[in-house]
């Protein structure tokens, strides 16, 4: 019974995003390489009605100055129905909007989707409540779009 409940546990955890406190990322590890996962983002957010606006492959422009680093890719994404409120709140939103997405490989080769979390980063901007309905749209929506890109 103590190793089932383990298990479970185990993989409950897996399943989860990582959250690094210090700097408020949320991280999901993936289970395809950075391209295959980036186009399942791409996928995912086309299918959820959301405007792509930038596919950024931060390891071609490292190539392109002839200098390497691990794989990365950078999008940017998002919806005028959940951006402009809170942009009509503080215009500083703008500064966090559209949302991203980093998929990127780590040192010991697992492919991860990165965000900030959406409540952390407009909730420290002044006339933005912590409560407004589209920090939460936001954070469903960040949550489902990984986790579909993730594969797990």
């Amino acid at each position: 019974m103590k190793r089932l409940i383990l298990t479970v546990l185990c993989c409950a955890a897996f399943a989860m995003p990582v959250s690094a406190s210090e700097d408020d990322i949320i991280r999901r590890a993936a289970t395809g390489d950075v391209p295959a996962t980036m186009d399942a983002l791409v996928a995912a957010v086309e299918s959820a009605g959301a405007t792509v606006f930038a596919r950024v492959d931060h390891t071609a422009g490292a190539e392109s100055v002839g200098m390497e680093m691990t794989d990365a890719q950078l999008l940017l994404f998002g919806n005028p129905k959940l951006g402009t409120p809170a942009m009509q709140d503080n215009p500083l939103a703008g500064l966090y909007l559209p949302l991203r997405v980093l998929v990127y490989r780590d040192d010991a080769g697992t492919v991860w989707l990165a965000y900030d979390d959406p409540k952390d980063m407009l909730a420290q901007l002044g006339g933005i409540s912590e409560e407004a309905a589209y920090i939460g749209k936001m954070r469903a929506a960040l949550e489902k779009l990984t986790t579909a890109a993730a594969g797990n």
